[in-house]
């Protein structure tokens, strides 16, 4: 029996969760997974409910960190080279950066035969300077060369890392997107909606818009609030915009709202209706979509953001930016309207004419489940999945 030992960054509220959760779940009995990962940040939604609901218990490793810190690090370095010795795994797969670095050095230190990374997102762009940007690319180009294989999330995702980056070739890239159990979000809509709108106090004519996920920079919530202030001028309709989620940016996106004018709520300090509602983390996202008219994105960087996922899952048509693997997980034009980054003229015209027409709304509402509902299932993800291990271990005659 094949040994994987899967390691995560940190279990937070995201895809990355999602996506261990069900692998470590799901996959193939022939195969015995241990997971580990690292303490969520203070800052991010714990995400413990997603592996207790489904039987999962981590291993976690508090050294383990979100931040750079060399003598956690070493800690957390020794820590797992130590499981890898008990364990004796035949696949050391990890996902997202840290774990990546630290658990594919400890697993090349321990002569694991296979190694194989996921990058869920990057930070190649958008979240540091240039100097930090390339020492970052240098690690990884490192790492990736002694990797057995590499995992993109996306097509966009594969050609960035491998022509954009060139972080390795294409030939060490297999492109595995996630795989989520999306049916809770196109069942009970209208229980969901009913439930949505009547907590925040929403009237039937009020189309409500919802931005889901960290508050921090690379989100660009600022782009958020000017277009809703953009389209609040200009259109005749009731609209309401609620950013859901919570970061280190929380009060200075409450502020900049304020500077435009906007009223807004802290619906955990005051239960009021408003322009814009900050309702921090939602753990039953379902509610959300089916409480939405539209779901938007503003991004400087993604991988595949699970929010725009669910959204077609839910029915509900897409305003965004155009970054990462967006292009590859919606239909543009025909489930999602798409803009370049930080272009605020055309994402605010996007979003008015989703406002503005009831039509376009339904028909692209119509096309999102069926796009979603077996490309980004679980099943699909585990048997991808299943096969590659199979095709890495045949190579290494590994398998016992």
């Amino acid at each position: 029996m094949p040994k994987i030992l899967r390691i995560a960054n940190r279990f937070n509220l995201g895809g990355p969760t999602y996506n261990v959760a069900y692998l470590t779940k799901y996959i193939s009995p022939e195969f015995e997974t241990l997971l580990v990962g690292g303490e969520k940040d203070d800052t991010e939604e714990g995400s413990e409910h997603i592996l207790e609901d489904l039987g999962i218990k981590p291993l976690i490793i508090p050294e383990m960190k979100r931040e750079i810190d060399v003598k956690e690090d070493r800690a957390a370095y020794n820590k797992i080279k130590k499981i890898i010795k008990e364990f004796k795994p035949d696949i050391v797969h990890t996902h997202a950066s840290k774990a990546g670095t630290l658990g594919r050095l400890a697993a090349f230190s321990t002569n694991v035969p296979v190694v194989v990374h996921t990058f869920h997102g990057h930070v190649f762009h958008s979240y540091f300077g240039k100097l930090k940007t390339e020492f970052y690319k240098n690690i990884e180009r490192y790492l990736a060369l002694r990797s057995s294989k590499i995992i993109a999330i996306s097509e966009k995702q594969k050609e960035e890392l491998s022509q954009v980056h060139k972080i390795c070739p294409a030939s060490k890239i297999a492109v595995v997107p996630l795989g989520f159990d999306l049916n809770k979000f196109n069942e009970n809509k209208e229980e969901n909606r009913k439930k949505f709108r009547t907590k925040y106090k929403v009237a039937d004519d009020e189309l409500v818009i919802s931005i889901i996920g960290r508050i921090v920079p690379v989100k660009n919530h600022e782009l958020f609030l000017k277009a809703v202030k953009n389209v609040k001028d200009k259109t005749s309709k009731k609209i309401r915009a609620f950013i859901v989620g919570d970061g280190e940016d929380r009060q200075k996106t409450e502020n900049f709202a304020i500077s435009l004018g906007l009223d807004i709520a802290d619906w955990l300090q005051q239960e009021k209706p408003a322009t814009v509602t900050f309702t921090s983390w939602i753990k039953d996202v379902e509610l959300v979509t089916a409480g939405s008219d539209i779901i938007a994105m503003t991004s400087l960087n993604e991988g595949t953001p699970v929010s725009l996922i669910e959204a077609q899952a839910a029915g509900k048509p897409i305003v965004s930016t155009n970054v990462g693997g967006i292009e590859n997980i919606t239909i543009p034009d025909v489930t999602a309207l798409l803009s370049e980054r930080n272009d605020v003229a055309k994402l605010s015209d996007n979003l008015l004419k989703l406002i503005e027409d009831d039509k376009l709304r339904s028909s692209m509402s119509s096309k999102g489940w069926e796009f979603v509902r077996e490309k980004y299932h679980y099943t699909r993800l585990t048997k991808d999945m299943e096969t590659l291990y199979l095709s890495l271990l045949a190579k290494h005659n590994t398998i016992s």
